[in-house]
């Protein structure tokens, strides 16, 4: 059975050498498709192109909170544009990351606001990304109620995707899950309705345990599945309809 990760960062420079031998590999193996996830302008304009370039690929556009400084004023118009593309399937990622020094906090909000309005306008999901920001953010999802929206790489309390899930909001599981000192992720994971989950790498990130330190893709994403089938106690191929079904149905991909 083949694997839909939802997030993916192939224009990251650790691709730089192997980038479209890796993606025609892991799609002819065990991977059925991907999202490609924009940062910013330049990686959403190349998430898009690549979208384009590959049946099974999506993509995703938005504006970070890290990359909110360099951002120039009418990006609104330009993710806008991008928007065209019906491969381009949500706004993201956004939202706040409070983890680094420096950041500008009244920006990054400012910013998560506009995209969730400009995905509100354009009836897209939102995919949210929040680190050592969860108050705020957590304010915010409240206020605005995103109409369709998932919290990407989540490795938060139980009590938080709790909330999220009666939010309506989707979770989504990286490598993270596997890790052992993720006992959080996996408490969350074992009372998050299954029907609410899906999977990621976060690539080049996030490698999952046994393949700690190398360059994630996404064809480990299959690692995160057996573990996550392993908390839900159901076969390694089941998680993987599910969550497939999950992303299919709430990103609006076609695979057929």
């Amino acid at each position: 059975m083949k694997i839909i990760d939802t997030h993916a960062h192939y224009d990251d420079r650790q691709f730089d050498t192997d980038r479209y031998e890796l993606i025609e590999r892991i799609l002819s193996d065990n991977v059925l498709g991907f999202i490609n996830i924009g940062c910013d302008i330049e990686s959403s304009i190349f998430s898009s192109e690549l979208s384009k370039k590959y049946d099974n690929v999506y993509a995703s556009v938005g504006i970070h909170p890290g990359m909110v400084d360099e951002t120039e004023e009418d990006y609104t118009e330009k993710l806008k544009e991008l928007c065209k593309n019906k491969k381009v399937v949500a706004i993201g990622e956004i939202g706040l990351d409070y983890h680094y020094e420096g950041y500008d906090r009244e920006r990054q909000i400012r910013f998560f606001r506009e995209q969730l309005a400009l995905a509100k306008e354009l009836s897209l999901p939102v995919i949210i990304h929040s680190r050592d920001a969860t108050e705020d953010t957590m304010e915010i999802l409240r206020e605005l109620r995103p109409e369709k929206a998932v919290m990407h790489c989540f490795s938060g309390s139980a009590e938080i995707a709790a909330e999220l899930v009666k939010l309506g909001i989707m979770i989504s599981f990286t490598g993270v899950l596997t890790f052992k000192n993720s006992k959080k992720a996996v408490k969350a994971c074992e009372e998050t309705p299954i029907e609410m989950l899906m999977l990621e790498t976060d690539s080049p990130y996030m490698a999952p345990t046994g393949y700690r330190g190398q360059r994630c893709d996404s064809s480990m994403t299959m690692v995160t599945a057996g573990k996550l089938a392993e908390i839900k106690g159901i076969s390694t191929e089941e998680a993987i309809s599910i969550c497939n079904d999950n992303a299919i149905k709430f990103f609006g991909l076609d695979f057929s």
